[in-house]
């Protein structure tokens, strides 16, 4: 079966672009030409969304909060294709969950290249409609548990949406108590020596996980000049 992108740009011209290679490329496309018309689709059907910034009514960054908010579309990734190419920019996209940012212009033998990419790391995970909590392979810390085989975890029984980067770095931790892991270990273990991870990709990571946790944040530290662990 295709892998099914669905792109979400005003741009027709860039959307026929898109389209155009991607089918080319094998995959399987539908087009939105804004958020809203976009969000009228079922989206945890697709496997992966290709999201413009600046769009009418709705950015795409409020899109993708709204998708990363909902467990039925949290584990979708998202690449961001957009004009804003500052660092902030990015940075934002990288917090709210995106897997991937591309700036205009670019060049589609880059877009599908990264389209490759990010498809080959979020295919191994199942759909969270596919997920059911797995005792027997639980990982644990006081109320704080992970499945290692649903790819769920839990606080005091109750689920929180993580991504799947945000999922395999609390487990490398978890896995791992009082162990420091040095950022290049971290991009090895979580992103299996991906091109193009940066250590700021890390620490948005690891700040966005400690939110997501509560309390149980602090117990991911920051050692100076080494790098990240969970330390009880």
């Amino acid at each position: 079966m295709k892998q099914r992108i669905l792109i979400v740009d005003d741009e027709e011209s860039i959307c026929e672009i898109l389209q155009f290679n991607l089918e080319t490329s094998g995959y399987e496309t539908v087009v939105a030409h804004s958020a809203e018309e976009a969000m009228g689709y079922d989206i945890s059907l697709f496997d992966l969304v290709l999201l413009d910034v600046m769009m009418g009514q709705m950015s795409g960054f409020r899109m993708a909060r709204l998708l990363k908010n909902n467990p039925q579309t949290s584990n979708v990734p998202i690449i961001f294709c957009s004009a804003m190419g500052q660092e902030e920019s990015k940075i934002t996209g990288l917090e709210i969950g995106a897997d991937d940012y591309i700036s205009k212009p670019f060049s589609v033998r880059e877009v599908i290249a990264r389209v490759k990419t990010v498809l080959r790391r979020c295919s191994s995970g199942p759909k969270p409609s596919e997920l059911e909590p797995d005792l027997s392979h639980l990982i644990t810390f006081e109320q704080l548990s992970i499945d290692s085989s649903k790819y769920k975890c839990f606080i005091g029984g109750e689920e929180v949406s993580l991504t799947k980067k945000e999922f395999e770095m609390l487990q490398l931790f978890l896995k791992n108590r009082g162990k420091v892991f040095s950022r290049e270990e971290i991009i090895r273990h979580v992103w299996s020596g991906d091109a193009d991870v940066f250590d700021r990709t890390i620490d948005v990571n690891v700040t966005r996980l400690r939110k997501k946790i509560g309390d149980y944040g602090k117990y991911i530290v920051t050692r100076q000049g080494y790098g990240y662990g969970f330390d009880i």
